[in-house]
């Protein structure tokens, strides 16, 4: 073996599943490929103690598989917290599809999702996220009824980004009620990255609230749009981690909480939709609270879409989702105050309790 072909980079890869952190113990990884639709998705079933694992389907051009790994599997491990801490009985799962949604999406690749899904016999249930739509989910029912997020015409909760968005619009005026002494965002600057679904849905709240807000997104057509539409600042600086502004919504990718921009970061809230937003749980976390920034979890107030389609199989209506969503803003708070009574993080309060929640099923499901 030519001993330049691995380098220092790869090191971390030699162990690929289970040597990763953000392998976590997970219960089942199912590596999906079908050579005629070309689908390559990858599963991730990480803790079903509190019940089938749910969790959306996100169709996204990854580097490389190793990269579609990762993110299946952080993103699996945030569904098993954020049911947790929101008090629904379920488990937390996810799957990635690796391709472009808007080139290589098709029915049949589709279909065939839905029999893997259907394979594993209902010990994962899936849903919608990024790249994919309402209209997807009605496809993947075709072949297997393990699918929430389907069209309110077949009987499902529809779209569940808007609920998201209400979730994430509460969480941030409990932590700026926290960090300002007033949960009022009128006159407060906000920065909302990423204007996708959900953004621009937190976009509309803010706006009507009286929040002055600035979008910054890499669809330069959308962000005009976008901008016109809700008489939105368009950030147009070089580092919008560095920008002047009172709270810091990342609603894109994860990850953004990071080495090269935790330092840089002039807002004193952050709460937004993204999942993941902290790179490094431990350090970056940390880090944000030495600096006087508090950091609502991101898988706490991100919450809406879970509790939209989990309605699907709990069978509650949508005053009862509301309700539930409208509960993240009293959640927000008790999460601030253990954190401060426990001399810990916010992101390790929200994962505390929510571990303790999933323990304590452990406990009841032994006894029966």
């Amino acid at each position: 073996m030519n001993a330049a072909f691995t380098t220092g980079k790869e090191l971390q890869k030699m162990d690929p599943v289970f040597g990763q952190l953000s392998f976590d113990d997970h219960e089942q990884i199912v590596f999906c490929n079908d050579k005629d639709t070309g689908l390559k998705a990858i599963i991730g079933i990480h803790n079903s103690v509190m019940g089938p694992a749910l969790g959306g389907t996100r169709m996204y051009n990854y580097a490389n598989e190793w990269e579609a790994l990762n993110d299946v599997l952080r993103l699996s491990r945030g569904m098993t917290y954020k049911a947790a801490i929101t008090g629904l009985n379920i488990g937390g799962g996810k799957a990635v599809i690796i391709g472009d949604a808007k080139t290589q999406k098709t029915p049949e690749l589709m279909r065939k999702f839905g029999e893997f899904v259907h394979s594993l016999s209902g010990r994962y249930i899936t849903a919608e996220d990024v790249g994919m739509e309402t209209a997807d989910m009605d496809i993947v029912r075709d072949v297997t009824p393990y699918v929430t997020g389907i069209s309110e015409s077949r009987g499902g909760s529809g779209n569940p980004s808007p609920v998201t968005a209400y979730g994430v619009y509460l969480g941030m005026k409990a932590a700026a009620k926290q960090q300002f002494g007033s949960d009022v965002l009128s006159g407060k600057k906000v920065l909302v990255q990423g204007i996708g679904h959900v953004g621009e849905t937190l976009v509309d709240y803010l706006t009507k609230e009286g929040a002055i807000v600035t979008i910054a997104d890499i669809n330069e057509e959308k962000l005009n749009e976008v901008g016109a539409k809700y008489n939105a600042e368009i950030f147009r600086g070089e580092d919008l981690y560095s920008a002047d502004v009172d709270i810091y919504a990342p609603c894109a990718m994860g990850a953004t909480l990071n080495d090269a921009t935790v330092y840089k970061i002039k807002a004193k809230v952050i709460a937004g939709a993204a999942n993941n937003q902290l790179a490094d749980e431990n350090v970056h976390g940390a880090i944000l609270q030495e600096r006087g920034i508090l950091y609502a979890p991101d898988f706490l107030i991100n919450a809406g879409g879970i509790i939209n389609v989990y309605a699907e199989l709990a069978h509650y209506d949508k005053a009862e989702i509301m309700r539930k969503t409208e509960n993240i803003y009293n959640t927000t708070l008790e999460i601030f105050d253990f954190a401060i009574a426990n001399k810990m993080t916010t992101h390790h309060a929200a994962l505390t309790i929510a571990q303790n929640r999933i323990n304590q099923r452990k406990i009841e499901n032994s006894k029966k």
